[in-house]
């Protein structure tokens, strides 16, 4: 038997219903969620074994190589320094701000080597998600003993 009401079909058969339209986006949305926390996870892992390796104290843009390198052997596509616009009304600014990198075209990544995140660097990985029109960006600080107590995670 189907139900319909409004945007929402509803199957009855047997012992359980199945509910079509707005669950169908819903569903979506959940795939794509589980989509970027695999991503985020891969890179996260990859960001790891850079830590492991290289240890606190490095320039940014050394981080930044070795990163995409095992983005790279990881099966990611990923993007070094982006270019991203700044977009005022109708005007596209090129003003030179970049993304560190750019992961799948997804999730943007800001690299820092900081003895602690200031909320600038908040304030620039939620403004080049914004511009770029990007849901997803982590934050890593590499300067830390341990890279977990250097991660941010965020979500528009």
């Amino acid at each position: 038997m189907l139900l319909r009401v409004g945007s929402v079909s509803l199957s009855v058969t047997n012992n359980y219903t199945e509910v079509h339209g707005d669950l169908e986006r819903t569903t979506e949305k959940k795939n794509e969620i589980m989509e970027l926390n695999k991503i985020t996870e891969k890179i996260i892992g990859c960001a790891i074994e850079v830590h492991k390796l290289l240890g606190p104290g490095l320039l940014e843009s050394a981080y930044e190589e070795c990163l995409v390198y095992e983005l790279s052997n990881a099966g990611l596509k990923a993007e070094r320094q982006k270019p991203v616009p700044v977009i005022y009304k109708e005007i596209h600014l090129e003003c030179g701000y970049r993304i560190d990198v750019l992961v799948e075209d997804l999730v943007i990544i800001e690299l820092k080597s900081v003895e602690n995140f200031c909320p600038v660097h908040e304030a620039q990985i939620l403004t080049y998600m914004k511009f770029a029109q990007k849901r997803t960006g982590l934050l890593l600080n590499f300067n830390v003993t341990v890279l977990k107590n250097g991660i941010r995670r965020y979500i528009l």
